[in-house]
């Protein structure tokens, strides 16, 4: 992830590092993180998050009705966010059946006792997660 001081993020955007002073004071946009020498870094969605504010202002908008529109642009981004990494975890899902069903074969060759080595050597580490998913497959058919 390319991150940028506000020299190269206003060049970037077309804008004066004024503005985006201006701008990071109300709130508009806001720096990823900052540097060991202090500096603001800003990533590349706040250069499209800017291009999208200078659309907007092209179209005659005032800053606050700007504001109120990126804020819904954020539920909705969450709500995106959320869904690709719900259909990200889906897919992991699918992979790790696929590698179980492909296991199962070896492990009904295995003695009894190093079946149950190897099982309790892995449930520990994956007790919480398999109750994480459980809980989130309960839950989602009540939404």
């Amino acid at each position: 992830m390319k991150l940028y001081r506000i020299g190269e993020l206003a060049k970037a955007a077309g804008v004066s590092e004024r503005t985006i002073d201006y701008y990071t004071k109300l709130g508009l946009i806001t720096p990823e993180e900052r540097s060991l020498k202090n500096y603001r870094l800003y990533n590349d969605e706040t250069l499209n998050r800017l291009e999208r504010i200078n659309q907007m202002k092209q179209e005659k908008y005032s800053l606050e009705e700007i504001r109120q529109t990126l804020i819904k642009w954020n539920s909705v981004i969450e709500e995106e966010h959320v869904t690709d990494k719900l259909t990200s975890l889906e897919m992991h899902m699918q992979r790790l059946e696929r590698e179980v069903n492909e296991l199962q074969p070896l492990l009904g060759q295995l003695k009894p006792v190093q079946a149950r080595k190897l099982l309790t050597g892995l449930l520990p580490q994956s007790a919480a997660c398999i109750e994480a998913l459980k809980y989130l497959l309960e839950h989602s058919s009540m939404m």
